[in-house]
């Protein structure tokens, strides 16, 4: 079922996905660091309760490829837990991308590694080697309002973040691309002069869940 789910992802346009749902978007606090990538992915949660290098790492061991890294800063939105190594880092493990609540660091190499990063901005301010056992992988967090669970789809791109169990996905997928199979038709009948009203009715219809 997940492979026929992702499948059908990978044609949809993520913000029609945003006509049928209502929970599950990121706040556009967090947005791409990492212009014009597209991530389709499962979870690998990190809750860093200190801004500790190690519990990065320990994370970055669990990622199996086509993951998703989403990591909760526990409201540090000052130290980086990101940066060039830790990109290309996953990237070697295979995954699909990052997403930090909070802030990254080396964004010149961030955006010449092009592994896919999603952050609140960036800061020269670090993690440190602590070596602590407060912060946890693979349990639910919180990323910017959202509660990810390990295992949850990310779908993320230059205009944000959405996170949701598979489950939720699939009940609106199919709607979704019937809703972008639409557009192109729309767009010729809007650029052959046809009246507005009768165009945009139409397409309210066409959007409704």
């Amino acid at each position: 079922m997940n492979d026929d789910l992702i499948a059908k992802l990978q044609k949809v346009s993520f913000a029609t996905l945003g006509h049928f749902l209502e929970r599950g978007f990121v706040s556009h606090e967090v947005r791409a660091m990492v212009p014009g990538g597209r991530i389709i992915g499962r979870a690998v949660t990190l809750r860093l309760a200190e801004p500790d290098a190690i519990a990065v790492n320990r994370a970055l061991i669990a990622l199996q490829p086509g993951d998703v890294l989403v990591i909760d800063m526990a409201g540090d939105h000052a130290h980086a837990c990101v940066g060039a190594v830790t990109q290309f880092a996953a990237r070697c493990a295979g995954a699909a991308g990052i997403i930090v609540d909070g802030v990254v660091t080396d964004i010149n190499e961030l955006r010449t590694c092009q592994l896919p990063v999603f952050a609140r901005g960036t800061t020269q301010l670090t993690t440190k080697l602590i070596g602590g056992q407060t912060s946890q992988v693979n349990v639910p967090v919180n990323c910017a309002g959202v509660e990810v669970h390990p295992e949850d789809f990310v779908l993320a791109d230059d205009n944000g973040i959405l996170i949701l169990p598979a489950q939720e996905l699939t009940t609106v997928i199919d709607k979704a691309l019937q809703s972008d199979l639409y557009e192109p038709e729309l767009m010729a009948r809007l650029l052959s002069g046809e009246p507005l009203p009768e165009v945009l009715t139409i397409r309210a219809q066409a959007s409704q869940p």
